[in-house]
């Protein structure tokens, strides 16, 4: 027994060798680490994540090994759920700590994502839109050109990196579609949409988060010669081009689901609700989705055959039923009060939840998903954009308050809540991120990451 109890001891202390070897953490105390500790020693943050897969999108893109991963805009399958454990269900006064701080993203509205150790954001500088990478403790790694800045209606980068396979993929508000060597910088190709397709756009640009299916780039150009189009994401050569959509492109990002067995790209255009066919451009199906104001941005939120959209100013949310022998989708429901603008939508245990227009609804809603009844009605969270994690609703006013919120059968209740500098109407609108025990926030300049794990106790 007592060879089996040193030799046992043995084994622990070598694994406890080769694990600090790695820059794992195995010990973690109830107290937590300063700063400054967690900006020297991030790998105990990048080892917490296990396998990822899309449930809504089947498998797009998987996560072999625990680092943190969040490749696009919305997660892995865009259902904007992460599945990060051991999260903190209620926040310090104050707000959970402050890890560090990048001020360098430039002007904009893109988001963050997350793959091989690093994080991309893009953001305007001068006159030139850039795509940026920063490591973990958020030092710059790389700065690369995509384009003209967008000095129109919300001057200001637009769309989230999408990272797949070492590579990123990003558009600028003008159509110029590039891809990326995601630990170089490189650039590997570009096309011009607006040249090639004849991109048509709106008051606010290009706005698509770009979605990468298997060997293909899809995008929606919107324009007479592809109003969908699919690019090889080797070379950038056009695989497809669908024109036969009489409609132009909105401010949506698509989804990638399989429905009846099809792998099909859904998305909003400017009046129309479409589901493309990924492997041949084909329409599938299509249904009329008329906003009372052209701002149709609302990524579909698709589950078992029924598709949630929605757009502001009470143009109101409604649950589509796919009717794909038809060509077409009819309406379950309809309520003009759940009017998602951009924030985003989220489907919890059969739940719908979003964020009201300021302009019309006016409130933060969760309604039965299949039928559009009410469950929980609230008026003090304003606009928000959403994200999900261990059981828990993370939702960012606008203007800059960030609530926490524990989701339960009835609905949800506010259990903390912090302000970060308050600014302007519409200055938060880049959706938080939950990946690797962190909760990041970008708003313009500036990119923070706030250290939103739960103590643990010593397991040994």
């Amino acid at each position: 027994m007592r060879y089996l109890r040193n030799h046992a001891l043995l084994v622990c202390l070598l694994l406890t060798a080769v694990a600090a070897a790695l820059g794992m953490n195995v010990f973690r105390w109830g107290s937590r680490r300063s700063a400054e500790a967690d900006g020297l020693n991030n790998a105990g943050s990048a080892f917490r994540l296990g396998a990822v897969q899309s449930a809504a999108a089947g498998s797009t893109q998987l996560q072999s090994n625990s680092a943190p991963f969040w490749p696009e805009f919305h997660g892995p399958g865009r259902t904007n759920i992460a599945p990060e454990k051991g999260l903190l269900k209620i926040w310090p006064a104050g707000g959970p700590p402050l890890l560090w701080k990048y001020s360098g993203c430039g002007e904009g509205y893109s988001g963050v994502s997350i793959a091989d150790g690093m994080i991309f954001t893009a953001g305007d500088f001068d006159d030139q839109q850039y795509v940026i990478a920063l490591d973990l403790q958020g030092k710059l790694l790389w700065r690369s050109p995509n384009g003209a800045a967008w000095r129109r209606a919300s001057p200001g980068s637009r769309t989230t990196p999408t990272y797949n396979e070492g590579r990123l993929y990003h558009m600028n508000p003008t159509g110029r579609l590039a891809c990326f060597d995601a630990r170089s910088g490189k650039q590997l190709w570009a096309v011009d949409l607006k040249a090639d397709f004849d991109a048509q756009w709106g008051i606010w640009g290009l706005a698509e988060n770009l979605v990468v299916d298997g060997d293909r780039v899809l995008c929606v150009p919107g324009g007479p010669k592809g109003r969908v189009v699919a690019l090889d994401k080797l070379t950038g050569k056009t695989l497809w081009v669908n024109t036969e959509i009489d409609d132009t492109a909105a401010y949506c990002s698509p989804v990638v689901v399989t429905h009846q067995g099809v792998r099909q790209l859904l998305t909003l255009l400017q009046r129309t609700l479409i589901g493309i066919d990924v492997q041949t451009g084909k329409l599938l199906w299509s249904a009329p989705f008329v906003p009372r104001s052209p701002q149709n941005a609302l990524t579909p939120l698709y589950h078992e055959g029924y598709v949630f959209v929605a757009c502001g100013h009470r143009s109101g949310g409604t649950l589509f039923k796919i009717e794909q022998e038809n060509r077409s989708a009819s309406i379950v429901w309809h309520r003009e009060d759940l009017d998602n603008c951009h924030g985003g939508s989220l489907l919890v245990d059969g739940m719908l939840f979003g964020s009201a227009c300021r302009q019309g609804g006016r409130h933060f809603y969760c309604v039965d998903y299949l039928t559009g009844k009410t469950i929980q009605l609230d008026n003090t969270l304003g606009k928000v954009a959403l994200t999900f994690a261990d059981g828990m609703m993370y939702c960012l006013n606008h203007q800059g308050t960030m609530s926490l919120l524990a989701v339960k059968p009835g609905g949800f209740k506010i259990v903390s809540q912090f302000q970060l500098k308050r600014k302007p109407a519409n200055s938060y609108l880049a959706h938080p991120v939950i990946c690797g025990g962190r909760m990041y926030i970008r708003c313009d300049q500036e990119l923070m990451a706030y250290d939103i794990r739960a103590p643990q106790e010593d397991s040994l």
